[in-house]
């Protein structure tokens, strides 16, 4: 029989507080070293939370026995209350049914169908770029990663301000459920000032605009062949197709969702690169030899390996999604140890990649790790879109958005930074506070 698992106490809790709320990742890494591989949390009313960073556990909920554990209600009640009920904070049934109608979308064939439009977006965002001035490229990444998006879902070239407006909306609706998340103990008083009820409002706001866009679509009669003509077009078993309120719903998420975790890994990745000139040179050799302007963009997105592998290794680093929740629907046994129905598990993404077990120098930045030939070795221990049914459904969508825009912002540039290390942010997504990188112009 193994021991109990060491329980970190709501006093203890309650006294780091304020270190939980502005970035709890060394809390859980105290706590990792401290009491092993899992752990348990006391967060009141008799609840406990279980904290895992253990490979064969994580393997286990999201992959050997998912169809026991579902998204719990950080997601499905307190993120779906502000980015509705989609793909990303639905369960069951639901959610297979609207997997089914989205996934088509993402097709890699699809995909390659999209690539101009994201490639003449990125080229715009990055017409931007300062030369020889040191700046923050979080923003910047931020702006990118949105009007990538935006362009593929709706091949629109006069939406910007209200795309900036959603942007605005989305940040603002996101920090406060960051609070809500992490003071729990301050529920009511996030409902009684009506915290709460505001950023609702701004939630129906960005709905409305979505609603508009969508309807000027509608309106015109327009095809498009873009993101937004793949959901329109989408039926359910029954022909129907999805109600608007629905399609709103999964449009917001795909924004939320898309345009973030992209924007946090490039701007870890040009970080990471900006500090190792002899891999950004290596980088540099790589884009030498393609050329987006005269080929063909599938083609030349599977020269870039060598980009790829930067990129793997950043989100390595950098999980964009850093801690992913399951909820167990009946009770189950686990390593030996045994767990009731409704057990909340809190998977930790980030001390997995970095996990001295599985990684030499886990805090090195080694692009080389991700060779082809070496790939196949992190299967069970490297989740960066997540594992399972649930992976992301807009992978192959994002890597090739950062391989075509690292590699273009590479090809013209050299990159350096004052900065020694970023600070993190950890919100919904995995954040870096501050980028500041200097673009000098290649000759």
């Amino acid at each position: 029989m193994k021991k109990p698992l060491v329980t970190v106490s709501q006093f203890t809790v309650f006294k780091n507080r304020k270190r939980i709320l502005g970035n709890p990742l060394p809390f859980h890494h105290e706590n990792f070293e401290a009491h092993g591989d899992t752990f348990m949390v006391n967060i009141g009313l008799g609840n406990k939370v279980v904290f895992t960073r253990k490979a064969e556990t994580i393997k286990y909920i999201l992959q050997k026995n998912h169809k026991n554990y579902h998204k719990s209600s950080l997601q499905t009640k307190d993120l779906a209350k502000y980015i509705g009920n989609g793909l990303l904070t639905s369960n069951g049934e639901f959610w297979r049914v609207h997997r089914r109608m989205v996934q088509p979308a993402f097709h890699k064939k699809k995909l390659e169908g999209l690539l101009g439009i994201m490639y003449e977006a990125i080229s715009t965002e990055l017409a931007e770029v300062q030369p020889n001035a040191e700046r923050d490229v979080f923003p910047l990444m931020g702006d990118l990663a949105f009007q990538v998006v935006a362009k593929s879902l709706f091949s629109a070239g006069d939406i910007r301000d209200r795309m900036r407006k959603l942007q605005d909306i989305t940040t603002i609706n996101q920090k406060m459920l960051i609070k809500e998340m992490r003071q729990p103990y301050l529920k009511w008083w996030f409902h009684l000032s009506g915290d709460i009820d505001r950023h609702l409002a701004f939630s129906k706001d960005a709905q409305k605009l979505l609603n508009d866009i969508i309807q000027e679509r509608v309106d015109s009669r327009e095809e498009k062949d873009d993101l937004l003509d793949m959901l329109l077009k989408a039926r359910y078993e029954d022909g129907a197709p999805m109600s608007r309120k629905q399609l709103i719903d999964e449009v917001l998420i795909l924004f939320t969702a898309g345009h973030e975790t992209t924007a946090n890994t490039l701007s870890f990745t040009l970080f990471l690169l900006a500090k190792h000139p002899e891999i950004q040179e290596e980088l540099f050799q790589e884009t030498t030899q393609v050329d987006f302007e005269k080929e063909d963009f599938m083609s030349l997105l599977k020269k870039l390996q060598y980009t790829k592998q930067c990129i793997e290794e950043s989100m390595r680093l950098y999980p964009p999604v850093y801690v992913i929740d399951r909820v167990s629907l009946a009770s189950d046994t686990i390593d030996g140890h045994s767990f009731k129905k409704r057990t909340i598990w809190l998977m930790s993404m980030y001390e997995l990649h970095r996990h001295a077990a599985f990684w030499e120098d886990p805090n090195d930045f080694k692009p080389e790790r991700f060779h082809p030939e070496n790939k196949k070795d992190f299967s069970d221990y490297y989740f960066p879109f997540g594992a399972g049914p649930r992976m992301c459904v807009g992978n192959n969508f994002a890597m090739y958005e950062m391989i075509m825009t690292v590699a273009t912002l590479v090809k013209h540039f050299r990159l350096t930074s004052s900065l020694n290390d970023v600070a993190l942010n950890p919100l919904i997504s995995l954040k870096p506070s501050k980028v500041p990188v200097t673009f000098v112009a290649r000759k």
